[in-house]
C-alpha cells in the first residue's frame, strides 16, 4: 500500500506545481500614453500596444439606434416633432491620460480594456 500512497502524493504535488505556473486572469489599471497607435503603460512597468489589447464599448466610439419620440423646442416660432428609430453615436474612445481597468487574460498575452476613469 506503501506505493500507491507515494503515488498519490506524487500527483497531487504535481498538480499543485502545474496550478502554480498557469497564469490566472487577472485584473490590472494602466494609463493610456498614446491613442494612435493605442499605447497603455500598465503600472509603470510594460506598454501595451494594439496587439495586446481588445476594446469593450466601454472604451470606443460606437453607433447604437435609438426610439425618439419628442418635439424640438421652439425657436423663432417654430417647432417640429422628432421621432422614430435614430441613430446615435456614442463617444467612448480612449483619449491620453485616461486611467484603464485591463482584464488580463489567461497566458498573460493579451488585455480586454474593461473601462476607463474619464480625464476631464
Amino acid at each position: 500500500m506503501r506505493n500507491m500512497d507515494d503515488i498519490v502524493i506524487l500527483i497531487k504535488k504535481a498538480a499543485r506545481e502545474a496550478m502554480g505556473a498557469i497564469d490566472l486572469t487577472a485584473i490590472e489599471f494602466g494609463q493610456v500614453t498614446s491613442v494612435s497607435p493605442l499605447k497603455v503603460n500598465v503600472e509603470q512597468k510594460k506598454e501595451l500596444t494594439t496587439a495586446q489589447l481588445i476594446l469593450t464599448r466601454n472604451v470606443r466610439d460606437y453607433e447604437i439606434e435609438m426610439s425618439v419620440d419628442h418635439v424640438t423646442e421652439v425657436a423663432e416660432g417654430h417647432s417640429h416633432e422628432y421621432e422614430g428609430r435614430k441613430k446615435f453615436i456614442v463617444h467612448n474612445a480612449l483619449k491620453v491620460g485616461d486611467t484603464v481597468m485591463l482584464v488580463k487574460m489567461q497566458g498573460g498575452q493579451r488585455y480586454i480594456v474593461w473601462d476607463k476613469e474619464v480625464v476631464k
